[in-house]
């Protein structure tokens, strides 16, 4: 599905800017820390890294969206060590300082707890987590992400996912988001920075 929606867009289906999670806590991208962008799509976030002095790997399933995001890298003069994988075919044991997730929210609640337990091995100790998504209130909206509530996370759930790390941000807000055609309007939005304990 995925690889048919960014073959069938003529542009960047998300734009070629950032998400909006990471240019409002830029703090936690810092030089010559080495990160994953995990389902990374076209390549915006992971160049933005790579841009900001990071040692970057960045994965997707999708290669079209893998072409555009080495393209985009290419005209901002930046390197990120991109691959097209599957969730599954991905080696999370390589534990990285910096792992950023964002708008991940094709999984169903079953194998949701699976790519949190996926997330949390990627993470080196002491390394964090930068997660962005939608809560249940977006499929009301309607401006982007699955039609599905039961994809969306909320702050509870968030929490009980990971709790047992040091959570430094977990909030849940209303705002425009115009990231490319494929999330433009009023959208609900949840963010979690969570460090994960060095023992």
């Amino acid at each position: 599905m995925w690889e048919e929606r960014y073959k069938a867009s003529q542009d960047y289906l998300f734009g070629r800017q950032p998400a909006g999670f990471l240019l409002e806590n830029p703090g936690w991208l810092r030089p010559g820390l080495r990160a994953l962008c995990v389902a990374d799509g076209e390549g915006r976030n992971s160049v933005h890294l790579a841009e900001k002095g990071l040692g970057v790997t960045a994965f997707d399933r999708a290669p079209s969206a893998v072409d555009r995001g080495r393209a985009l890298a290419a005209e901002r003069g930046v390197a990120v060590d991109f691959h097209v994988s599957d969730w599954q075919g991905w080696d999370w044991t390589r534990g990285v300082g910096l792992v950023v997730a964002i708008f991940i929210q094709f999984a169903d609640p079953v194998a949701r707890k699976g790519q949190f337990v996926d997330l949390r091995r990627a993470v080196a100790p002491g390394g964090v987590l930068m997660l962005h998504g939608y809560t249940p209130e977006q499929v009301d909206l309607g401006t982007g992400g699955p039609p599905h509530r039961e994809n969306m996370y909320t702050c509870a759930m968030l929490r009980d996912a990971f709790g047992d790390w040091r959570i430094e941000r977990l909030a849940a807000y209303e705002r425009e988001v115009q990231e490319g055609r494929g999330h433009s309007g009023r959208s609900a939005l949840i963010d979690l920075i969570a460090r994960r304990p060095q023992g």
